[in-house]
C-alpha cells in the first residue's frame, strides 16, 4: 500500500487513527506515562478542537476515533499531539525512575539514527494509518474494535473494565476522559 493510502484528506471528518510507538516497544505499562497521553487527549479536546468518539491505549498503541471541528485540521492535530507527548514522555524516560531505561532509549536512538527528519530519537512510528469513517456502521465497527483491544489481548473480560478506553463512556461508568458518546 502506498503512503498515499495514509493521508489524511477530509480534515474534519471522523476517522480511525492508529499511533504506534518504535519497535512496538511496551512503554505505556507505566502509569506517568499513560497519564502523559490521556492529559494530551484531554488537552487537545478543550483546546485543539479534537472531537473523541472512542479511544484505548494499549502497551504499545494508541487508536482513536476522532474528528477535528472547523476551523481545525486533523493532520496539525496529530502532528502536535505525537511531538509533545514523545517529547513528554522520553524527558520522563530519561529523569525518573525506569528500570528500562538505557534499553529502551537505544531502541529509540537506534530507529532515529536512520531518518533525516528526526534529531536524535524516534519515539512513535510513522504516520497515523488514518482511515476516515464514513457512515454510521464504519464508525460503530471501528468503535467496536477500539473497545474489544483489550479483551482481545485478555487484559481484562469486559471492555468496560479497562481503565484507558472509553468503553467505561459508553457503559455509563466513571471514565478518565470524556468523549461524544455515538449512539
Amino acid at each position: 500500500m502506498s503512503s498515499e493510502n495514509y493521508v489524511i484528506r477530509n480534515q474534519n471528518a471522523v476517522h480511525f487513527l492508529t499511533f504506534t510507538v518504535i519497535d512496538w516497544i511496551d512503554v505505556f505499562t507505566r502509569a506517568n506515562y499513560k497519564e502523559e497521553i490521556v492529559a494530551s487527549l484531554d488537552f487537545c479536546q478543550k483546546n485543539k478542537g479534537l472531537v473523541l468518539y472512542a479511544w484505548c491505549l494499549m502497551t504499545n498503541h494508541l487508536h482513536l476515533v476522532c474528528k477535528a471541528e472547523e476551523p481545525y485540521h486533523l493532520t496539525h492535530i496529530v502532528r502536535d499531539f505525537k511531538r509533545f507527548t514523545a517529547n513528554n514522555i522520553l524527558s520522563k524516560i530519561q529523569n525518573e525512575t525506569e528500570s528500562r531505561r538505557n534499553w529502551i532509549l537505544n531502541a529509540f536512538r537506534n530507529a532515529g539514527k536512520y531518518d533525516h527528519r528526526v534529531k536524535k530519537i524516534h519515539f512513535w512510528q510513522d504516520g497515523c494509518h488514518p482511515i476516515e469513517l464514513i457512515n454510521n456502521q464504519m464508525i460503530d465497527e471501528r468503535i467496536n474494535y477500539v473497545h474489544e483491544n483489550p479483551v482481545r489481548t485478555m487484559i481484562v473480560t469486559n471492555p468496560e473494565d479497562y481503565l484507558f478506553s472509553s468503553a467505561r463512556n459508553y457503559a455509563s461508568l466513571p471514565a478518565i476522559i470524556d468523549v461524544e458518546v455515538v449512539c
